[in-house]
């Protein structure tokens, strides 16, 4: 039975334990409490604007970004607590990247309400004067940890990482880009310095986890799925690293059916997913938070966009 004393004992007790951080505030939270979490990504859509002519190929009618922002809209309708990501290559590949340099990509993207997105090796098609001059237009984040900019005329408006507050799930994405040496012109990406992948990506997800309390981190990987010989890839960033929960990838244009699993150094689970390329594929992944736990549940939907 409580008393007046006994409470004030307690709340003491509890107060000196949140104080010193060994009682967590969310366990005060009710068991049931629970939040979802969207992720909804693209990659390598290069300047797909309108659908695939009709023109008897196996894409033909598909894609496009009216229809992308119609299925969007919808999931928005279902779960507003959603991140929308893309995984670079925006550009290069159609007629409105040639005549309008870029400035169409983001607008559609701005229109979408993209959240982030981090650079392919085609982003740099119309060099870092290009970049420069349409990156004030994006109304998202464009992220990358392994390239130095420092010495280019980018120095300080591309940023490693971003955290997203999501209805109280903190959520850190960072961008990891490909080398560029061999598959852009120098003159393209200049003084653009490439650092090691798997040690950049180790040291902002323990920055993101343990310095900065994410719940949640992601990492957009423009490294491509995985290759015959050692280059580095996203399966080898998977297995390589600790830290991160979730890794959407590119470069490869590989659609996958479903979200992979690997186990990282740690021996806990990181899911890697990929989209394909031209904005054929939507990648979806919806996250279960439970307050009172570090679990995450999820499920997919990787939808073709326009196939009947």
């Amino acid at each position: 039975m409580w008393n007046r004393k006994s409470f004030i004992k307690a709340s003491a007790a509890a107060a000196t334990l949140i104080a010193t951080g060994q009682f967590p505030l969310n366990a005060m939270v009710s068991k049931d409490d629970e939040t979802t979490l969207t992720i909804l990504h693209t990659n390598d859509v290069h300047s797909r604007i309108e659908p695939f002519p009709m023109d008897g190929g196996k894409n033909q009618g598909m894609g496009g970004a009216a229809a992308r922002l119609s299925l969007i809209k919808s999931i928005r309708k279902e779960n507003s607590n959603i991140l929308l990501l893309d995984v670079g290559d925006i550009w290069q590949g159609t007629p409105y990247f040639n005549f309008f340099n870029g400035a169409v990509e983001y607008k559609v993207m701005n229109e979408m309400g993209y959240d982030a997105s981090t650079l392919g090796n085609h982003d740099f098609d119309i060099g870092l004067e290009g970049l420069k001059k349409h990156l004030p237009s994006a109304k998202f984040s464009m992220l990358n940890a392994n390239y130095d900019f420092v010495d280019t005329i980018l120095n300080g408006m591309i940023d490693p990482y971003k955290i997203f507050d999501k209805n109280g799930v903190k959520v850190g994405v960072f961008g990891i880009g490909i080398e560029l040496n061999g598959l852009v012109p120098a003159n393209m990406y200049g003084n653009v310095k490439y650092n090691d992948p798997i040690k950049t990506a180790n040291i902002i997800a323990e920055k993101l986890k343990n310095e900065l309390g994410c719940n949640f981190i992601i990492c957009l990987s423009h490294l491509g799925f995985k290759y015959e010989n050692k280059k580095v890839s996203d399966e080898i960033l998977c297995t390589s690293t600790k830290n991160i929960d979730l890794i959407l990838g590119g470069h490869t244009h590989t659609f996958f059916e479903k979200p992979l699993t690997y186990k990282n150094l740690d021996g806990k689970e990181v899911l890697l997913n990929q989209a394909g390329w031209a904005g054929l594929m939507l990648g979806r992944l919806d996250f279960k938070f439970k307050k009172m736990s570090e679990k995450k549940y999820f499920k997919y939907s990787n939808t073709f966009i326009g196939k009947s």
